[in-house]
């Protein structure tokens, strides 16, 4: 379900290292990098590094890879020792949902307390 948007998205132009980020972790499926506009202490974005626009788009064949998504938020949490105190994973989706960048990606907030519901 890959989109023609990849070769002008944000994202995309960080995975191909166009554009500069302050990466965490990467491997051959994801790239994890902090957030330019933090909302807590760790704000950490993780991206597929296969251009999807959303997980609108998601269905049956991307099963492993959102599970892998994650596993791999999971791991960034406890390597930065969010385990202990607890952290927010999120995804926007479209518009509405406050998705601002049109590439799937997955927020991971921790190091503060959070609210529900959360706005």
């Amino acid at each position: 379900m890959e989109s023609n948007l990849g070769s002008t998205c944000i994202f995309c132009k960080i995975i191909k290292g166009e554009v500069p980020c302050q990466q965490v972790a990467s491997d051959e499926h994801f790239l994890a990098f902090n957030d330019i506009y933090p909302q807590a202490p760790v704000h950490i974005l993780i991206i597929p590094k296969r251009h999807i626009s959303s997980i609108v788009e998601c269905n049956q064949e991307d099963q492993s890879m959102l599970g892998s998504l994650l596993l791999t938020a999971k791991m960034l949490a406890s390597s930065h020792g969010l385990d202990r105190s607890g952290y927010r994973l999120n995804i926007n989706a479209g518009k509405d949902g406050g998705q601002s960048v049109s590439h799937l990606h997955l927020h991971l907030l921790g190091g503060r307390a959070f609210n529900w519901p959360p706005g």
